[in-house]
């Protein structure tokens, strides 16, 4: 392939307590790197925001070490963070995006990250920069909204890149466009998101940020409503620390103080009662989540697909295929493919064979 019809792409992905960056020649990963960030680093800053300079600081030990040339690059992706609810796509990275990620208007988040550092490194290198397929993706049908509460709408808050990157994986190997197929995908991982895919739209999914679905190892899921109202009228918490036990502090952190699903596993194999318990309970609320989606899919549902980390454990991924195999069959996309499906992304936009859109 002449050097002309190669595009350099760099993927940054700012997670809580993480910085991953690719440096991409196409869609292939040529470098890779994950920074890991101690709560001593980043206790410092009092909103993610002022975060940006510690992390463009890695940034540039990446190219560095890697031998990387601004000039060289042709775009820069980036996972997006919470922005208003918009539509499935490619969106350019504009003034109002990034004013809105440095102000928090719609919540903190260290994805939020991603746009503020993609502006900088593309101004600098003089490219485009890019988020796809960001965590508020709204294809909800309306009825799905509806929460019986007029004042509270629910609202999308989920895993798209990842849930729309391993579905569009399933329904080439059945031989169909993800436009054609009707999915329930399953994003396992510190939060935990289920989504019914209806002819390449996610109508329904629960908001895996803050008290919907099932607990995970970071949060709580959906709690009783009464129950959770007495203990926040306890006089024992503050609003914030009520909030950090719905994300952050639930699900395993609550009941075992760590994220750690492995460390679960661990107790599991050496006769933990609780830890044994604890490692069924997340099979089961999955399990009654997905099937709540057959009758979003009115039955219609031609795969079930589980990715994210925890879909790397055989035994866990067993256990939820015996209470749901009878809806459809069960597919595993292991792990997550955030850097690769925002490379591939792009790339389709830099071919001109996909459109950008603006976020407006």
């Amino acid at each position: 392939m002449p050097d002309s019809d190669i595009f350099r792409i760099l993927v940054i992905n700012p997670g809580s307590t993480t910085t991953r960056l690719s440096f991409f020649k196409n869609d292939t990963q040529v470098f890779h790197h994950t920074y890991s960030h101690s709560n001593q680093e980043l206790i410092i800053y009092r909103r993610v925001a002022d975060q940006s300079q510690f992390r463009m600081k890695l940034i540039l030990q990446f190219f560095k070490e890697n031998c990387i040339d601004f000039g060289s690059l042709d775009a820069v992706a980036a996972r997006g963070g919470l922005l208003k609810p918009i539509k499935s796509g490619v969106y350019r990275v504009n003034d109002r995006m990034r004013e809105d990620l440095m102000m928090a208007r719609y919540g903190e988040h260290a994805s939020n990250l991603g746009a503020i550092l993609a502006w900088d490194i593309a101004r600098r290198a003089e490219c485009p920069a890019y988020i796809v397929d960001p965590v508020v993706v709204d294809e909800m049908d309306d009825v799905a909204c509806i929460s019986g509460l007029p004042e509270i709408r629910r609202r999308s808050v989920f895993h798209a890149l990842n849930q729309k990157s391993a579905a569009r994986e399933v329904a080439s190997e059945i031989g169909k466009s993800y436009e054609d197929c009707n999915f329930i995908v399953v994003h396992m991982g510190g939060g935990i998101s289920v989504g019914a895919h209806r002819k390449g739209r996610v109508i329904d999914v629960n908001n895996a940020l803050d008290g919907d679905g099932p607990f995970s190892p970071e949060r709580s899921g959906g709690l009783p409503a009464g129950q959770l109202v007495e203990l926040c009228f306890s006089g024992k918490y503050m609003k914030k620390e009520i909030l950090s036990k719905i994300t952050g502090k639930g699900g395993l952190v609550a009941y075992r103080g760590s994220n750690s699903f492995s460390d679960l596993k661990e107790a599991v194999a050496k006769g933990d009662k609780e830890a044994s318990l604890l490692y069924d309970a997340l099979i089961y609320q999955i399990s009654q989540e997905i099937c709540k989606h057959g009758a979003t899919l009115k039955g219609e549902v031609d795969r079930i697909v589980l990715t994210g980390g925890l879909a790397q454990d055989r035994s866990f991924i067993e256990g939820i295929r015996d209470r749901v195999g009878h809806l459809a069959v069960v597919e595993v996309v292991p792990g997550e493919r955030e850097m690769f499906s925002l490379a591939r992304s792009v790339f389709a936009v830099l071919k001109k064979e996909e459109g950008e859109k603006e976020y407006l």
